[in-house]
């Protein structure tokens, strides 16, 4: 048995964010996402992205989220699992609700899967949500994502029609956007 916790995301957790994102990625997505542009992520790269979003956030609705698991046997054994990236909606969909907030990448490393970690994860990025204001948060995910798709309808999201089409690698991968209530007058998160 294991614990698991979410505790905001520092300067020192960017390579395993990378990892993370990288194993993810690789895993949940190559039947969505060109093999050639998983082949040509780097984990380098990544990091450093990561380590500036950690320590050096565009702003104090910008925050980034770890997903922690600690072995109920061996306190010592503690271990970075997932992790949620968020913000304000930075859309320029004139349909969004101004003000709203914005998931940019919500992951868990598959082996740490059906855990609850994806939910703690959503429910710090609903609590920091609140706590500047933001009553409405949306997401992306690729349309053929069903994991994703359908952890996100259980906690209370929907879609709501909004779509869009990322050119990768000379393929169209299309995402649908998703978005939630969470002003806690729901079951959301």
């Amino acid at each position: 048995m294991a614990l698991g916790y979410v505790r905001p995301a520092t300067a020192d957790d960017a390579e395993r964010i990378a990892a993370i994102q990288l194993t993810t990625w690789r895993t949940a997505y190559r039947d969505i996402v060109p093999a050639d542009v998983l082949a040509g992520m780097d984990e380098t790269w990544l990091a450093e992205r990561w380590r500036a979003a950690c320590a050096e956030p565009p702003s104090p609705a910008h925050r980034v989220f770890t997903a922690v698991e600690q072995a109920e046997s061996d306190h010592r054994r503690i271990q970075t699992v997932g992790f949620i990236a968020v913000g304000p909606d930075e859309d320029a969909d004139a349909e969004a609700v101004p003000g709203a907030g914005m998931v940019t990448e919500l992951l868990v490393e598959p082996r740490f899967g059906r855990r609850g970690h994806g939910s703690r994860l959503l429910s710090a990025a609903v609590a920091h949500w609140r706590s500047h204001g933001i009553t409405v948060a949306y997401a992306w995910s690729f349309a053929r994502d069903a994991a994703t798709l359908g952890f996100y309808k259980s906690a209370g999201w929907d879609a709501d029609g909004a779509r869009r089409t990322l050119e990768m690698a000379d393929r169209r991968v299309p995402q649908l956007r998703l978005h939630a209530d969470v002003t806690g007058d729901d079951d959301t998160a």
